[in-house]
């Protein structure tokens, strides 16, 4: 009777000590992947910090290009205050065509391309989407590994438990895949 009970008690170790395991594993890749998400939160911030310098510049040159500006500043609002993940994953994509549309109206403004404050703006702000991208990937990659973690067995038991759960990725919208069109 004893020999059962020293038994059934380092089974409830062994087990304990299992799941306390895997339960740790579980929180140290959600906060890698919420760590991930806030590596994109500061460069988005950057980006958010550039664009009103960016559309001073260009109004400067192009004042009667009113509804880019305003198509420019209402996006960057949305994606300043954007508050889950796939809010702030749309809003960014609608900042990105916008701002798309203001650096396609720059070229028609010779002397705007030419100005130094300008090009320095542009070149900060594809540093940063650059940023951006990187850090979406290591998101992403976190995302994924965390993701498996939930749903591979025996760690999904564990984490069904404890309501761990899924992660949405960052992925290109359907414009975005879509092959351009090249003419000569």
């Amino acid at each position: 009777m004893g020999t059962v009970i020293i038994i059934i008690v380092g089974v409830l170790v062994v087990l304990a000590s299992y799941v306390i395991s895997v339960y740790n594993k579980l929180v140290n890749a959600r906060n890698k992947v919420d760590n991930q998400f806030s590596q994109i939160d500061i460069q988005l911030k950057r980006r958010a910090d550039l664009i009103p310098n960016l559309v001073e510049t260009v109004k400067g040159y192009a004042k009667h290009e009113k509804t880019a500006f305003t198509e420019v500043v209402e996006a960057r609002n949305k994606a300043i205050s954007a508050g889950s993940v796939n809010e702030k994953i749309e809003a960014n994509e609608q900042l990105t065509g916008a701002l798309n549309k203001l650096f396609a109206l720059a070229e028609a403004y010779p002397e705007l391309k030419a100005n130094e404050n300008f090009i320095k703006l542009q070149e900060d702000l594809k540093d940063t989407e650059d940023k951006i991208t990187y850090a979406r990937q290591f998101y992403n990659d976190s995302a994924m590994s965390y993701n498996n973690l939930i749903q591979m067995f025996p760690s999904n038991i564990v984490a069904s438990i404890f309501g761990f759960k899924k992660y949405s990725y960052f992925e290109a919208n359907e414009k975005d895949k879509e092959t351009p069109k090249v003419s000569f």
